[in-house]
């Protein structure tokens, strides 16, 4: 299995990571050809990377085309064995290997697109995803008027997002679960739509400047904790007492530098705390 990657470099290394699975499921049973089951998130990714490239991207964007979603065995979780799932050998990998090269510490956002290209569009939010990128992408397409397409309905769905969730990296799950062709003979041209890629498309693409300001304002602030800057100290309060005194008279004050101190008594002085 081969992940491809695609590095868009951007005005900082923080990386924003854009995924999908380009593999498409084994089935020996019909010819299978997983029109949006493969191949809908692998063009969605090649067009991306083209209106990426002519933005001025304030992170760097890196494009996976993961391989190993699909379970190699019938059912998505058939031939697993403990700690090891028949299913999302790529993402899996992936994470491994950017946690074992320090890597993990610059990816600051993932957006997973799979199944987009029905062409009865229907995105339902993921419980399993981080809840401030669902917001953003879901006020992304209702600001586009495209939230027909991205129901506020949710469900629970296990895919390509999890080892990344797993490693703490803040991520998204986009997909029509809600697809009759799926992995059947009919997933094929005839029921795709360009116009439900282009839907996607313009809603992560609207997303992406929400998204960008505010892991820019995380990053700003764990800069600030990294490096101890402190508030300036508070200054100092001086403290007036006015008192009466029978060798003064009324009105002295009598500086106490901040402190909150009575003087000392003097036969029959009286003394009043007025203001500080």
């Amino acid at each position: 299995m081969t992940n491809l990657i695609v590095t868009i470099p951007g005005a900082r290394r923080e990386r924003i990571v854009v995924t999908g699975h380009y593999d498409t499921k084994r089935i020996h049973e019909f010819r299978f050809v997983g029109a949006s089951d493969g191949a809908s998130s692998a063009a969605f990714l090649l067009e991306l990377a083209r209106v990426l490239k002519a933005r001025k991207n304030p992170f760097t964007y890196e494009l996976v085309f993961l391989d190993g979603e699909e379970a190699v065995c019938k059912d998505w979780d058939e031939c697993a064995r403990p700690g090891s799932p028949d299913n999302t050998y790529g993402s899996r990998h992936y994470v491994a290997a950017a946690r074992h090269d320090g890597t993990i510490a610059t990816m600051k956002a993932m957006i997973l697109i799979d199944m987009i290209g029905d062409r009865d569009l229907d995105i339902r939010r993921d419980a399993n995803s981080t809840p401030w990128l669902t917001d953003i992408i879901w006020a992304a397409a209702k600001h586009q008027e495209l939230d027909s397409y991205f129901l506020d309905e949710s469900r629970r769905i296990e895919d390509d997002h999890l080892p990344f969730l797993a490693a703490g990296v803040p991520s998204v799950d986009i997909i029509d679960l809600d697809y009759e062709a799926w992995h059947t003979s009919k997933d094929n041209l005839d029921n795709v739509s360009a116009r439900s890629l282009q839907v996607v498309g313009d809603v992560i693409l609207a997303s992406l400047p929400p998204i960008e300001t505010r892991l820019a304002k995380q990053s700003a602030l764990a800069a600030v904790r990294h490096t101890g800057v402190k508030k300036p100290p508070r200054k100092a309060i001086t403290t007036f007492l006015v008192a009466h005194h029978p060798s003064t008279g009324p009105g002295r004050l009598e500086r106490l530098g901040g402190r909150h101190k009575t003087p000392k008594k003097k036969k029959a002085a009286a003394s009043a705390l007025v203001g500080h």
